[in-house]
């Protein structure tokens, strides 16, 4: 089948789903998109620890893609893969947090670091190195490093904290400012200054740690792929994606 033929097949079964109800339709799209659960889920499963099973993860994202694909308008001219990874990666991590699986010791190591980093930002006018961190929390710069590596499950929510009030309609992430993704009205102005800020965070981070947030989110690489690009190990890309998640959770909280 030929892609204009496979998109033309995709884009009728849209028409009947939406314009006439027809649930066949509904159950067709659904396996069209799993692949884009099984997707998101692999990436998140890069950030959190082996004992994490991935299954568990698919199972969140499905019903991610369910209310995708119930709250997905074709008006908007939003790709649908575009709005549904946000949605899946959302009901995954609300799957998450509901079990609550990062250990209290490590929520305390993750809030001692972010609170050191924003200190010696202060203090020192600029993002502290990894060697200045270190010496502030009284670790060598391995013992710190290892620690960075215990906190990535921990920083997963961090790009996923609300940008906008509660009393917002389908809050805003923080994550939504960096996909493309059409917006209410009403989110527009909120969008704005949320994107302006992320932008000022990140503007202040080193250029090593934009780099990996940019081949991370915007060009989809994996930490082994960003490893190759940075020509460093896997750990340490997710100990430099660790540290800029921590730095900019501290500044937009």
């Amino acid at each position: 089948m030929s892609l204009q033929n496979d998109q033309n097949r995709i884009e009728e079964l849209w028409h009947r789903y939406k314009q006439a109800g027809d649930l066949q339709a509904r159950e067709q799209l659904l396996e069209e998109y799993i692949p884009l659960v099984k997707y998101v889920a692999g990436r998140l499963a890069m950030n959190l620890p082996s004992s994490v099973d991935v299954g568990d993860l698919e199972s969140f994202g499905f019903f991610g893609l369910l209310d995708a694909l119930e709250k997905y308008d074709a008006a908007r001219n939003t790709k649908f893969e575009t709005y549904a990874t946000t949605r899946i990666r959302g009901a995954i991590i609300d799957g998450l947090r509901s079990l609550d699986w990062v250990p209290r010791s490590t929520r305390s190591k993750a809030r001692l670091v972010e609170s050191q980093i924003y200190e010696l930002t202060n203090d020192l006018g600029r993002t502290p190195t990894n060697e200045e961190v270190a010496a502030a929390l009284g670790l060598g710069l391995e013992e710190y490093y290892g620690i960075l590596s215990e906190l990535k499950g921990a920083n997963l929510f961090s790009l996923d904290e609300a940008a906008a009030s509660d009393q917002t309609a389908d809050n805003l992430k923080i994550l939504d400012l960096v996909v493309d993704q059409a917006l209410l009205p009403d989110q527009q102005v909120v969008e704005q200054e949320s994107v302006e800020e992320l932008a000022a965070a990140i503007e202040e981070l080193p250029e090593r740690e934009q780099l990996v947030l940019a081949l991370y989110y915007h060009e989809d690489l994996t930490l082994k792929e960003i490893g190759h690009v940075l020509q460093v190990s896997e750990s340490r890309v997710s100990q430099i994606h660790t540290k800029a998640i921590m730095t900019l959770r501290k500044r937009l909280s």
